[in-house]
């Protein structure tokens, strides 16, 4: 199996190292623990090598039971506090690129050391190019904090693409709109509920995160600095401010739906009428029909010369007079 290149970031207030090398060479190379005076965040863009990385997890003496929790999950997020290192787990997600029926959904895996943390991605894709650029351009104080720090920027990171997923599913509801207005159809409403089971999905991912940042904020450990707790609830309101925004494009999609059915029901009226009024016009004619259609031998009608003549006229008149009746009460025109 070809294994994909793992990054390292290296660094301090005053020096930054990046290396892009295997698993294999951070077996040996990544030794936080020998340089106390930097930070180091190692960032792995797959999980498919799991042998590899049980080895490099051994090397670190990372638990068994965090091992398997790293390649299996769990239900739930939770933090996890061992004596050297915290680890959690959380489903991330991304905007949609080509299939707008789907979320864009990973799970990512974090280590936090006494000078270290170090992030699992199921696969290739960029969450935090945002905190490499702090770090590349020294932006802000992120060089001169500790793991603490680069977590909160990658946590917040995530959920900043939270926000953008709503945004997306907010623009595509705006799409909706005009469809269910313009044409009401089936695959409308089934577009409909496919946005309304991406915001279930999505916030079913952010309310245990929530709900672990909460757990970080409360942790009483050595790799959290007191001063960086007011972050960490930072956080927890960010959390709250997407599922207000959630909450709120759920119920305009439920208002959608029932527009939508609002509007089937409007054309459903508007062809009953037309039903009616055609109705309404054929019946007296059916009825003149239906009398000169019957067999007795006196009819006084049937030996006029023009009777036949008349009868259409009379027909005639009596069904544009009838039209004309409708149209006067408003019946024939279609409601904007």
């Amino acid at each position: 199996m070809q294994q994909k290149p793992v990054q390292h970031y290296r660094y301090n207030a005053d020096v930054l190292t990046i290396t892009k090398e295997n698993i294999g060479y951070f077996l040996t190379h990544f030794q936080p623990e020998k340089e106390p005076e930097m930070m180091h965040w190692l960032n792995f863009h797959s999980m498919e090598d799991t042998e590899a990385i049980a080895k490099f997890c051994d090397v670190l003496s990372i638990d068994k039971l965090i091992q398997e929790d790293l390649f299996q999950g769990t239900k739930r997020p939770r933090l996890e506090e061992c004596e050297h290192y915290i680890f959690f787990s959380i489903v991330s997600a991304l905007p949609s690129k080509e299939n707008d029926f789907e979320l864009r959904k990973e799970r990512i895996s974090f280590i936090v050391g006494k000078n270290y943390l170090i992030s699992f991605q199921e696969r290739v894709s960029d969450h935090f190019p945002e905190v490499r650029d702090r770090l590349e351009l020294k932006k802000g104080k992120i060089r001169m904090q500790g793991p603490d720090f680069l977590l909160f920027r990658m946590l917040e990171a995530i959920i900043d693409n939270y926000t953008e997923v709503v945004e997306e599913i907010a623009s595509t509801v705006v799409m909706l709109e005009s469809l269910v207005i313009r044409f009401p159809k089936s695959e409308v409403l089934r577009r409909i509920e496919w946005q309304k089971r991406k915001l279930a999905e999505l916030r079913k991912i952010i309310q245990p995160i929530r709900e672990l940042v909460g757990q970080i904020d409360r942790a009483e450990n050595h790799f959290f600095a007191e001063e960086n707790d007011h972050y960490f609830l930072d956080l927890k309101d960010s959390c709250v401010v997407v599922i207000d925004e959630i909450e709120e494009q759920k119920q305009i999609l439920d208002g959608l739906t029932n527009l939508y059915y609002a509007a089937q029901g409007q054309k459903m009226n508007e062809i009953m009428k037309v039903l009616t009024v055609i109705s309404a016009v054929f019946i007296p004619l059916t009825f003149v029909v239906g009398v000169y259609g019957m067999n007795f031998k006196y009819m006084p009608e049937l030996e006029w010369r023009y009777g036949y003549f008349g009868i259409m006229a009379f027909m005639f008149v009596l069904a544009v007079s009838l039209i004309f009746v409708f149209y006067k009460r408003g019946w024939l025109r279609r409601n904007k």
